[in-house]
């Protein structure tokens, strides 16, 4: 098969040399409707497939439903004519309720086992030597889960968008996104883990009047150190996830932020544990260990900060992403004060095993939420664009949950999973006999009240959040799920610990306090 000097621009697949065209050619004169696949056949009335360059400027023209579902690979440089080309992209996929619950449903239950696991693992720590007399630990817990979620989830976010508009086709584009994005999430997690440990330390301070210079280094190396080691474990496990699901035809919306946290909480409060204990030991006979570990991750820091710097996708974020980590941070942590005040309280005994499940479940999903209206909102421009996709008012509940875009029909998913998710997980729970305490109907009656308010809440703020975000020309994808995430620590471990409290006032606490 020849072609003529004219037809350079051509693309292989399959065997067959297939005409690129650039979108204006798929329209009509009037430039009002698409042109029929009809127009588009070969010499012998056989379908010839057309690879559409640029298609992200052409995204207001096409349907909701549509615009957030392509997963086809688009690459923005349309003047690469090389052979050194990514995959040939997948053809749109049609996301029903059925089908965005299908995609959901798997990554929800593994991160959802991975927090129970956390909290399993929070139950049987909260008795070491460490957690007893430096209870300050128990602030620093949601405020490194949170941490560890709020970057690891911002990368998904941020890498699930560039898949879904094509920055990751070619490996030249790839590196660049993974090397930028590693380093920028090491700078986040090492400044924010140390400025964590000070709000532990004046969070403990504050209300016993107490402070030990010991504890105080003994919580920065420990929070420092478990910051940096999650966030660079994780971020590795991200990237695979993402670039796994989009060779196999998956939503990397659907499924990067739920797997990024069904590890996460687990293995960030098994190295809070581990190193806060090592730590602890050596408190006495090497006392130099401590500022030793602080000053060894904190001297790293120069080396993420240039390697962040030289790539565009992240310098933005390295200059103008700390705002939203760090109040997130301190949301978080007094979320951690809370169960500081309440883990050691006999009538709130199996608040330790509950508080990961409750809050892991609630940004699980309601980072899920933001992570896709963000991808729907980036094909329809760029933030701060004018647009009747980014409405500037606060959304009614009914259009948040009950209209037919794409969006609410993906919020009424998620809702409808708490109930289903938060059952399985409490029975793992009762059958690992965690938490000392016994499950009874009222008290499982009081936990889904308070999970499904917790997530009801969520994912109206997150609909009303990501569009006044995207309208203030703020990347959604940088500064929402940081916010939600924490909200939903906050708002998790209070109606939580409200539950706790009212069923401990009508006495069905009592009677079911293990040893």
């Amino acid at each position: 098969m020849s072609s003529k000097p004219e037809q350079k621009d051509t693309h292989q697949a399959n065997g067959a040399v297939l005409p690129i065209m650039p979108v204006d050619c798929l329209t009509s004169p009037d430039r009002g409707q698409l042109v029929e696949p009809s127009d588009f056949l070969g010499p012998d009335g056989d379908a010839v497939e057309v690879v559409v360059l640029e298609s992200r400027a052409n995204a207001k023209g096409v349907r909701e439903e549509d615009a957030l579902l392509e997963n086809g690979s688009q690459s923005n440089e349309s003047d690469d004519t090389s052979t050194d080309r990514g995959p040939e992209p997948a053809s749109p996929l049609k996301e029903t309720s059925f089908s965005i619950g299908l995609q959901v449903l798997f990554p929800f239950l593994l991160a959802g086992f991975g927090t129970v696991a956390a909290g399993m693992v929070l139950d049987i720590v909260q008795h070491w030597d460490v957690f007893k007399y430096v209870t300050e630990v128990f602030i620093l817990v949601p405020a490194l889960l949170g941490l560890k979620g709020n970057l690891e989830m911002t990368l998904a976010s941020r890498l699930s968008t560039a898949a879904n508009i094509g920055q990751m086709d070619t490996p030249k584009e790839l590196w660049r996104m993974i090397t930028g994005n590693m380093a920028l999430i090491q700078v986040q997690a090492t400044v924010v883990g140390f400025l964590a440990s000070i709000a532990a330390v004046v969070f403990g301070w504050i209300p016993d009047g107490h402070f030990s210079i010991d504890h105080a280094v003994l919580l920065c190396a420990s929070s420092v150190a478990t910051a940096f080691i999650a966030s660079l474990v994780l971020g590795m496990i991200m990237i695979g996830v993402i670039i796994g699901s989009r060779k196999m035809g998956i939503n990397p919306d659907n499924v990067a932020t739920p797997i990024a946290a069904s590890l996460g909480d687990l293995i960030t409060l098994a190295l809070l544990s581990g190193i806060s204990w090592g730590l602890y030991k050596e408190l006495e006979s090497k006392a130099y260990v401590n500022p030793l570990v602080c000053a060894f991750f904190i001297a790293l820091l120069p080396i993420w900060i240039i390697i962040a710097k030289k790539n565009a996708a992240t310098r933005e974020v390295l200059y103008s992403g700390w705002e939203p980590v760090i109040i997130a941070m301190a949301i978080s942590s007094v979320g951690g004060l809370i169960l500081d005040r309440t883990v050691s309280d006999p009538n709130f005994a199996g608040m330790a095993v509950f508080t990961p499940v409750i809050n892991g479940v609630g940004g699980n999903l309601v980072a899920v939420q933001a992570s896709r209206i963000s991808t729907y909102l980036h094909m329809s421009g760029m933030p701060g664009e004018s647009s009747e996709t980014a409405p500037r008012k606060c959304p009614s509940p009914c259009s948040t949950f009950f209209s037919s875009d794409v969006n609410s029909r993906s919020a009424r998913v998620l809702f409808l999973l708490v109930v289903p998710g938060h059952l399985v997980f409490l029975y793992t729970i009762s059958s690992m006999q965690g938490g000392h305490t016994t499950l009874t109907l009222i008290f499982i009656v009081f936990y889904m009240t308070a999970a499904l308010l917790q997530v009801l809440i969520l994912l109206y703020i997150a609909d009303w959040m990501v569009h006044w975000m995207w309208g203030r020309d703020l990347d959604p994808d940088n500064f929402s799920i940081p916010y939600l995430t924490a909200l939903g620590d906050l708002i998790g471990t209070g109606l939580l610990a409200l539950s706790f409290h009212v069923l401990w006032l009508i006495g069905d606490r009592d009677s079911d306090v293990g040893d």
